[in-house]
């Protein structure tokens, strides 16, 4: 006849007779279930819960004060982006959308079946999710690397597949019809839409720029702090040479003042790139794509992949690679020496 076990308090079994133990226990005036497993796991869970709850150590999130939301975490990444990255806008953005799902949600709670579940419904492009998941990952790296967490639920979440066959850019008349209407509608703006196309620097390079990284008589600005981490030089040809000093007269400035000023922190340049885009029938085009148009006319003027890759700041040479095809010229040259070869 099989003993009958023991009741112990905190521990039961569900559903009866199925070997499956659980534990149940109090702390910080909530009751809390785990799933053990056989009943000596569960005794033991359920002593170890009991204790570390006690002591603050293995739930933190359970003692007042100390409770480390998903919020708390997105404004020490927003930090450091003003700190070591210049591209606050990008980051305060995906802040704002990212407070109202999970802003108020303890941030060891949050799993990575939820955060693959709002990628999913929130972003139209796999790029898009990426970068969301890039965010949300270096918010709890921070936190890691401060004492606020331990885990990092979107290292487990999968990355998207993004299909980079057609890179947007520009033709020259599709240029010169956007310059035009550009020119005509918001003539201040020039100056910014022509240095965005003809250096490739990002939107967060370029309108995080001051006047104190521009040498016009070297003809180049100087990025110290880029996307990949490397300072760079951007050299300045002739058409953005004119309109840097175009800039320079129209807009009163010190060193330290921005070369092209926004009305506000947030504020970006779609309030009048946008309008002129639909009036001149230009599809799936975004300020981003004005770097794809510097680095494809590049290509297409016969620059070698290596000095795309100099001049655009990308951190391997695989993603100046992306343009090569656009050099058929190069790639006729390359195939000829073969029958120069035999």
């Amino acid at each position: 006849m099989k003993k009958e076990e023991k009741q112990i308090r905190g521990i039961f079994e569900r559903p009866a007779g199925s070997g499956c133990w659980w534990i149940n226990y109090y702390a910080g005036g909530k009751q809390h279930r785990e799933k053990a497993g056989r009943r000596g796991d569960a005794i033991a869970l359920y002593q170890k819960r009991k204790a570390d709850a006690r002591r603050g150590v293995k739930l933190p999130e359970l003692v007042p004060g100390r409770v480390v939301t998903f919020g708390h975490l997105s404004a020490m990444a927003v930090h450091h982006a003003e700190t070591h990255l210049k591209t606050i806008h990008d980051y305060k953005a995906k802040d704002l959308v990212l407070r109202e799902p999970f802003g108020d949600r303890p941030a060891a709670e949050i799993t990575p079946q939820e955060l693959d579940k709002f990628l999913t419904k929130h972003c139209k492009t796999p790029a898009t999710a990426n970068r969301y998941r890039a965010y949300i990952s270096l918010a709890y790296r921070l936190g890691a690397e401060n004492g606020k967490v331990t885990v990092n639920p979107a290292r487990l979440v999968r990355m998207r597949t993004e299909n980079n066959a057609r890179l947007r850019f520009l033709s020259r008349d599709e240029y010169k019809k956007l310059l035009d209407i550009v020119e005509r509608d918001n003539p201040d703006q020039v100056p910014a839409f022509v240095v965005s196309v003809y250096t490739g620097m990002r939107w967060g390079e370029q309108y995080s720029l001051t006047w104190a990284q521009v040498d016009l008589k070297r003809k180049v600005v100087r990025l110290t702090t880029t996307k990949n981490g490397s300072a760079r030089n951007v050299p300045l040809n002739s058409v953005t040479l004119d309109a840097l000093l175009g800039q320079q007269a129209a807009v009163p400035h010190e060193s330290e003042d921005m070369v092209f000023p926004r009305p506000g922190p947030s504020s970006d340049c779609r309030w009048w790139f946008a309008p002129a885009l639909v009036e001149a029938r230009i599809a799936d085009y975004t300020w981003h794509n004005n770097r794809h148009t510097f680095c494809s006319w590049l290509a297409m003027a016969g620059v070698s992949t290596k000095e795309i890759q100099v001049l655009a700041g990308h951190k391997t040479i695989n993603m100046a690679a992306r343009y090569a095809h656009l050099s058929p010229e190069a790639t006729a040259s390359a195939s000829e020496r073969l029958v120069i070869a035999l």
